[in-house]
């Protein structure tokens, strides 16, 4: 079948996003046989005049659109991101009749929220290459979807519950040119890569396991560092880790360095980092493969607090972490996130003087924790009647001790106005 896949993110948070997992679908889609094109909208200048152009080109019997961000997670001025998302898949209605099949991240949280509200037919919980073919497989043979693990169908909700990708080596990485849109110096990219899918870590906060499953899948170590080399030859320099948690568990990301130091890549790459069991041999091995930037997301400088997170490191794991990185040159962004179950106002206190302490290059505070389905969050506030029980919080909703947050934001405020590095 002709298939046109559209990441439909048109925002830059922090960085440039890639549609990685979009373009592992398509690459799944053309091992079977299908015609497959990609249309990352955050590349364009145009929006309306790329879809309709791709559409016109291509004359898609299909049409994938993936769902990255439903909004911001700024508890200020919180921008929902799935509006503009949206008026993409209703200029996509406008101008094909073409089945419509909603997938990602945003949508697999949200799936029947989403598909309710928009002018999709059909949608994919979880991950899309085994999900996204079978129902390839099905509407070319003029079937129904029913019995399709992770499948939606607008008014009939999930026809089976979804299934993990137990194996990823059974679905190859993307090649280039599905992440890349087109020709020329790709010197300045920062190409995503995922190793691991799933995270066992549970955090009270995190969407992760809603989205990937809490059982770790890896993909061999051959592969990953043949893709990457494969990326390097056309001239890629930077990568960033999207695993949630690099270094875990110790030994597959300790070989997984040693593998790509063997290489002999130029490279420069940033990941995110689990401050828990990090010892001097791996830190030296990151330094030694190109790791040039680790995300630290320690979230709070006080131990209750790290506690109600369901974190398992203690603070003297966040200074040993902060301290090995430092010693062998590589850069450290670090993160808060205020106002969270437990917090007070000394807790406050504590966590920013932590900060201020670790003395890294850059710092991003967040006051109020964005309440994501499928979360201990998520229960304790409904709980504690924070949100009501039927709440399916695709309205974006946030966490703050209550009473506190106009207190936190002024602690925040006094604190970065003599750190330039610190983001609030």
């Amino acid at each position: 079948m002709r298939v046109l896949l559209i990441s439909a993110n048109q925002t830059e948070i922090n960085m440039r996003t890639m549609p990685l997992g979009l373009a592992c679908v398509a690459q799944a889609a053309t091992r079977e046989g299908h015609t497959m094109r990609v249309l990352d909208l955050v590349q364009v200048e145009d929006t309306q005049v790329a879809i309709a152009t791709a559409i016109e080109e291509l004359e898609p019997e299909v049409i994938g659109i993936s769902i990255r961000n439903i909004d911001d997670q700024n508890k200020r001025n919180t921008r929902f991101l799935f509006d503009e998302d949206n008026q993409v898949i209703s200029l996509v209605r406008q101008l094909s009749k073409a089945p419509i099949v909603l997938g990602g991240a945003g949508y697999s949280l949200y799936p029947d929220a989403i598909l309710a509200a928009s002018k999709a037919d059909i949608g994919i919980e979880g991950e899309g290459e085994a999900a996204f073919n079978m129902v390839l497989e099905r509407l070319e043979n003029n079937k129904t979807l029913d019995g399709l693990s992770g499948v939606h169908v607008k008014g009939r909700g999930l026809m089976a519950e979804r299934l993990l990708i137990m194996e990823p080596d059974n679905f190859a990485l993307p090649d280039p040119d599905f992440l890349i849109a087109a020709p020329g110096d790709t010197s300045d990219l920062w190409i995503p890569v995922q190793t691991r899918r799933g995270c066992p870590m549970r955090c009270s906060y995190c969407s992760t396991g809603t989205i990937e499953g809490t059982i770790t899948r890896k993909r061999s170590l051959k592969n990953v560092v043949e893709w990457i080399t494969k990326l390097e030859s056309r001239g890629v320099k930077q990568f960033y880790f999207v695993d949630n948690t690099f270094n875990l568990p110790p030994s597959y990301a300790t070989d997984l360095c040693r593998e790509l130091a063997r290489a002999s890549l130029k490279l420069k790459w940033r990941c995110i980092l689990y401050p828990y069991q990090l010892d001097e041999s791996f830190v030296e091995a990151m330094a030694g493969a190109g790791c040039f930037e680790a995300a630290v997301g320690f979230e709070s400088g006080n131990e209750k607090v790290l506690k109600a997170m369901n974190k398992r490191f203690r603070l003297e794991d966040v200074v040993q972490t902060c301290s090995l990185l430092k010693r062998y040159g590589i850069r450290q962004m670090g993160f808060l996130l205020l106002g969270g179950p437990g917090e007070t106002r000394e807790s406050v206190e504590e966590s920013l003087s932590f900060a201020d302490f670790l003395d890294l290059e850059s710092m991003r505070i967040i006051v109020g924790i964005r309440i994501y389905p499928g979360t201990a969050l998520a229960e304790q506030a409904r709980r504690e009647g924070v949100i009501a029980t039927d709440d399916d919080l695709f309205t974006p909703r946030f966490y703050v001790t209550p009473g506190l947050e106009d207190e936190i934001r002024e602690a925040v405020e006094r604190y970065a106005v003599k750190r330039p590095q610190w983001i609030v």
